[in-house]
């Protein structure tokens, strides 16, 4: 295997790359003081074509492969980790849930305006009882009259309350098989009668990130809104969120770049009693292990997009997203602590982007499924019939 980027990968690199510099970071401290979600940007990221990497041209999508994702939400998040995760949901949880398993109909209504950036959508999956136990869902959506009739609620949902959001994708109890819940997908458009939106959550990190809870009463969609079969809303999220591990993992892998840029900039620049303080062996060690860290989270993230996109099976892109997810957002969360502790005071104070950094890390370890999932997952795979 080969993990290495190709030279056009490395070119849309740069291209993602000036880009988040030029349009993100000048105003990214504002935005994340104001706790603002700049729907402005959202076009201009459709324009460069980020929301349709991994769509088919005729949809409005460029077909790429999944790497040019990864390498787009790494670049997106060495600057800002919201708006790299803005991108990371609108795509694999906006966008993939149509592409991957909606019929042609949805697709050719719902996609050219995801694509373009034009609209945002979200995934209604964690709901306020059932998060990693997401076979618990209590959503229940009953076939009256050619229409669902929905009943719930989802907690925790990205790009759910947005002025141009245009649908939510909700899992929902819609029956029972061999006294095992029935689980499906459904299409609900924003504006919908008893689709209510709860007002954003006061977040410790990701304060750019469009953020709320929904609340579904009586709320009424035609059958034909059912993505896929119905009862195989289960396994299709399962699919996503291992998509969405390997989306996470990219998304920690620039955060933890960011730490080791800032680090080195700054061990350069501070000096303590006569010399930087990158000539102390503390500092210069503690940033050395950093580079070894964000280096192995880079490998392990872009082994598991060459799997998936090799094609290679369900099981062992499964695998190596659950790993890739672990050992990355864990990283990730060290060399924020590492970032902070070389910066001393000033990294505790918000006119540094560290602070945010710091902020922003934990929630790698808990979103698309927590640490503690990731090892239940890779402990499976190895054999051990851990519950």
């Amino acid at each position: 295997m080969s993990f290495e980027l190709s030279a056009d990968h490395e070119v849309f690199r740069k291209v993602v790359r000036d880009f988040a510099e030029s349009e993100v970071a000048p105003h990214v401290a504002k935005w994340d003081r104001e706790h603002y979600f700049p729907v402005e940007l959202i076009p201009k990221m459709g324009e460069l074509g980020l929301f349709g990497l991994v769509v088919p041209e005729e949809y409005g999508g460029a077909g790429a492969d999944f790497t040019s994702l990864c390498v787009a939400i790494e670049e997106l998040g060495r600057v800002d980790q919201s708006i790299g995760i803005t991108l990371s949901a609108g795509v694999g949880l906006g966008i993939n849930p149509i592409l991957s398993f909606g019929n042609d109909e949805q697709k050719q209504r719902w996609l050219p305006d995801l694509v373009a950036g034009r609209a945002l959508a979200g995934f209604g999956l964690t709901e306020p009882e059932a998060g990693s136990d997401a076979g618990a869902t209590r959503t229940r959506a009953e076939l009256v009259d050619g229409n669902w009739v929905v009943n719930g609620a989802k907690a925790f949902i990205t790009n759910s309350g947005t002025s141009i959001t245009s649908l939510v994708t909700v899992t929902a109890r819609t029956g029972t098989v061999d006294g095992k819940p029935e689980i499906s997908a459904i299409l609900i458009p924003s504006g919908t009668p008893g689709f209510e939106v709860q007002p954003a959550y006061d977040k410790l990190g990701w304060r750019i990130s469009d953020t709320h809870g929904l609340v579904f009463d009586d709320c009424r969609v035609p059958e034909a809104n059912l993505i896929g079969r119905r009862g195989t809303g289960f396994k299709q999220f399962l699919a996503i969120l291992d998509d969405g591990r390997i989306a996470i993992s990219a998304l920690a892998v620039g955060l933890a770049q960011a730490c080791l840029d800032e680090s080195l900039r700054y061990a350069q620049q501070r000096h303590t009693f006569g010399k930087p303080i990158g000539a102390r062996q503390a500092v210069a060690f503690a940033i050395s292990d950093l580079a070894v860290a964000v280096e192995a989270a880079r490998t392990l993230t872009y082994k598991a997009a060459w799997l998936k996109d090799a094609g290679r099976s369900a099981k062992e892109v499964k695998q190596a997203a659950a790993i890739a997810k672990l050992f990355s957002s864990e990283a990730a969360v060290t060399a924020t602590r590492v970032a902070t502790q070389v910066f001393g005071g000033y990294g505790f104070m918000e006119e540094y982007p560290v602070a945010r950094f710091y902020r922003d890390a934990k929630i790698l370890e808990i979103g698309e499924g927590t640490s503690e999932v990731q090892r239940m997952v890779i402990a499976r795979a190895l054999g051990l019939p851990v519950e």
